[in-house]
């Protein structure tokens, strides 16, 4: 369950810093709009499924590396949407 209230949460931060407007974003074209922005959003997702399906078949190593995961993308979509 924790496993997927941090997905969840990893795909409201990264829509967040798709639609945010931020430079560097606009300049690479990483928006939510574009096929890119959308790819990403699915990579997302495959990256929560890899990881429930992991720690459904008892590597809980791989739920603490996606807890991991969410924090540095917590940090990185905190950075980017507070524009440091």
């Amino acid at each position: 369950m924790l496993l997927f209230l941090l997905g969840v949460g990893n795909f409201v931060m990264h829509k967040a810093v798709l639609e945010s407007g931020h430079p560097l974003l606009a300049r690479s074209q990483w928006s939510s709009r574009s096929p890119l922005g959308r790819m990403s959003l699915a990579l997302e997702f495959v990256l929560l499924l890899s990881a429930m399906l992991l720690v459904a078949g008892g590597r809980t190593r791989w739920g603490v590396a996606y807890a991991i995961y969410s924090a540095l993308n917590a940090v990185s979509a905190w950075l980017i949407l507070s524009r440091r």
